[in-house]
C-alpha cells in the first residue's frame, strides 16, 4: 500500500489511490476532488475514484458489478466505504442485521483485491434535525444529537470489527455545530452538506490519511477564516481520536 504522507515518500512517487464507495454525501460538492485539492495543497498527489448512486446502501452497492470489477482490478491505496444515511442509526438489530453483514462483505471484497489497502469508514452526520426520512418512529433518531450519537456507535463499531478505520466525519461536523452555532453545514433540505460541510468532510479524511497537522491555502472557494476553522476542528477530531478510530491499536 502506499502511505506516501505517513511514511514520508518522495513526492515524486505514484499517486495515491483512493476509492470512494457511497452515495450523495459522497458526491455532493465532489467531495473527493476537494481532497484532492487538499492533498495537493500539501505536496502530494492524490488520485480519487467515485462509485457512488444517489441513496445507495451497502447492500445496493453489492449488487453493482462494476464496483465488483473495480475492487477485483485492485490497486487501490485507501477505499473509504459510506452508507446510507439513516441506516446506521436505526435499531441496534436492524443495523446487525441490515448494515454490519454489508460492510464486513465490501471490506472482504475490497482486501481479496487490494490486500495492503486501508478500508475507511465514513462516518457520516446526524440529520439538522434528526431523521428528516423517518424511516422508522425510533426515538433515537429523532434529534440531531441522538441521531449523531447512533451513527457515531455503528461506524466505529463497522471500522473495529473489520480491522479498518475511521473517518470521523460526524464528530467532527457535531463540533463545528456546537462552536459555531452560526455556521450552516446544510443544504436547505437539512441533511445534504453545503460546500462548507464538503469542505469538512474533505479535511477530515485528508487528516485521517496524513494523520498530523497541516494548514492548506486550498478553500475551495470559502471564505480564508472559515476554511482554516473548518481545518483546525477536522484535525481535531482526527488527532484526539486515534485509538478510538481505529487508527492506532
Amino acid at each position: 500500500m502506499l502511505l506516501l504522507p505517513a511514511l514520508g515518500m518522495s513526492q515524486t512517487a505514484d499517486s495515491v489511490k483512493v476509492l470512494w464507495i457511497g452515495n450523495s454525501y459522497t458526491y455532493y460538492n465532489d467531495m473527493p476532488a476537494i481532497v484532492r485539492g487538499l492533498a495537493l495543497s500539501q505536496g502530494f498527489p492524490l488520485q480519487p475514484t467515485k462509485i457512488t448512486k444517489g441513496g445507495e446502501r451497502f447492500s445496493g452497492h453489492l449488487k453493482n458489478p462494476k464496483l465488483h470489477e473495480a475492487l477485483k482490478q485492485g490497486g487501490w491505496d485507501y477505499i473509504v466505504l459510506q452508507e446510507q444515511s439513516t441506516e446506521p442509526a436505526q435499531l441496534t438489530s436492524e443495523v446487525i442485521t441490515n448494515v454490519y453483514p454489508y460492510a464486513h462483505e465490501l471490506d472482504s471484497l475490497a482486501l481479496a483485491g487490494s490486500p495492503q489497502a486501508k478500508v475507511i469508514f465514513y462516518m457520516t452526520w446526524g440529520h439538522r434535525n434528526g431523521n428528516a426520512r423517518k424511516d422508522t418512529p425510533y426515538p433515537l433518531d429523532n434529534t440531531y444529537e441522538l441521531m449523531q450519537e447512533r451513527l457515531k456507535t455503528s461506524y466505529i463499531e463497522m471500522a473495529w470489527m473489520n480491522h479498518a478505520w475511521c473517518a470521523p466525519v460526524g464528530m467532527a461536523w457535531q463540533m463545528m455545530r456546537h462552536r459555531h452555532p452560526g455556521w450552516n453545514l446544510y443544504r436547505k433540505d437539512n441533511y445534504h452538506p453545503n460546500r462548507l460541510g464538503s469542505y469538512l468532510a474533505a479535511n477530515v479524511f485528508l487528516t485521517t490519511i496524513l494523520q498530523h497537522e497541516y494548514t492548506s491555502k486550498y478553500t475551495a472557494g470559502l471564505p480564508r477564516k472559515q476554511a482554516r476553522e473548518a481545518q483546525r476542528i477536522a484535525q481535531k477530531a482526527v488527532l484526539d481520536n486515534l485509538q478510538l478510530l481505529g487508527i492506532k491499536r
